[in-house]
């Protein structure tokens, strides 16, 4: 069996400008050297994976690990004994970075079924209590998300408000996430926005129907936030040829759940809802990205990077942060 010769670490005085020796190593596992003229010591570069943050790796993975699955920033701080400002400034980082790693393998990913929809939750307060002199970030909040039906891939996300601009950012990032040239059906619900948004943006190569839902009027004596029965299901062919069999939005409403059920932030009735829109954005990406990457699919028995050929192995949450 071939053997793979150690390579010998080095290091150099910047007072003495001369080779250091090997001076054993330090409590955590680093390699230190000595000069030989001047006598001081030095051990070799920390690896920083979360920038100028300090806290244990194995203890930063563990809270976003609980994170992910739906635990509160107190209940990490009360298991974890990191400071919850401690695991906001994680949670920032861990976000920067998902975005990065979205933004570097979802490109020119090949589809031919894709579904949008919008999930709602809100920032610092109910849209009825946000006054004029407030930030207007606060209140309503959408997440814009667009999956392919077949993989499971998210292909883009925006977050802001149910509007035409939010609309239109998020229609142009898919568009950086497909192949160009592809030709795909798309299905999303009755957001009027999208029939101008979707044609312009992707002209020929898309065939486009809306999916809208027509719900019945509640009950007397029913509960405030019992959900609503679907009376009737209307399909509106947009543009192009869209095949009636495959006009559904049943994948991108699990994956609504999903996050609903994994990131505490959009649990409904409680006080966790986020009151910054750094940390409300940090958040939604760590949980796609980790839905894309970390997560396998029941159905699929992978991840959904793995099933659309950008990824060859389930990722760990280390890989996220790396």
């Amino acid at each position: 069996m071939e053997t793979v010769p150690k390579t010998t670490p080095k290091m150099t005085c910047p007072i003495c400008d001369i080779r250091c020796a090997s001076f054993g190593t330090h409590r955590n596992g680093l390699r230190r050297f000595r000069c030989g003229q001047c006598g001081k010591t030095y051990t070799e570069a920390h690896a920083k994976p979360l920038g100028a943050m300090t806290v244990n790796p194995e203890m930063a993975v563990l809270a976003i690990r609980m994170l992910l699955e739906g635990s509160s920033v107190r209940s990490v701080e009360r298991t974890t004994e990191l400071h919850r400002d401690t695991i906001l400034k994680l949670l920032v980082v861990a976000g920067e970075k998902c975005e990065k790693i979205m933004g570097r393998y979802v490109r020119n990913v090949s589809v031919s079924d894709v579904e949008c929809d919008e999930v709602w939750s809100f920032l610092g307060k109910k849209q009825k209590r946000v006054r004029p002199e407030d930030d207007q970030n606060l209140g309503d909040c959408y997440v814009f998300v667009a999956i392919e039906r077949n993989t499971k891939l998210v292909l883009n996300i925006a977050m802001g408000k149910r509007d035409q601009m939010t609309t239109n950012s998020f229609i142009e990032g898919l568009r950086d996430a497909i192949k160009p040239g592809t030709s795909f059906q798309m299905t999303t619900d009755g957001f009027a926005p999208y029939k101008t948004s979707i044609p312009d943006t992707f002209g020929d190569y898309v065939d486009y129907a809306m999916l809208i839902k027509v719900y019945r009027a509640p009950s007397e004596g029913e509960a405030r936030y019992s959900p609503p029965e679907v009376a009737s299901t209307e399909v509106v062919p947009v543009c192009g040829n869209p095949d009636p069999r495959r006009i559904c939005t049943s994948i991108v409403e699990r994956s609504n759940l999903s996050i609903r059920m994994g990131c505490r932030r959009f649990t409904r009735l409680t006080n966790a809802f986020s009151k910054k829109w750094e940390n409300h954005w940090a958040a939604v990406m760590l949980w796609y990205t980790f839905y894309n990457f970390c997560r396998v699919h029941k159905s699929l028995r992978v991840t959904p990077a793995m099933e659309a050929g950008i990824a060859d192995h389930v990722w760990s949450i280390d890989e996220l942060l790396a």
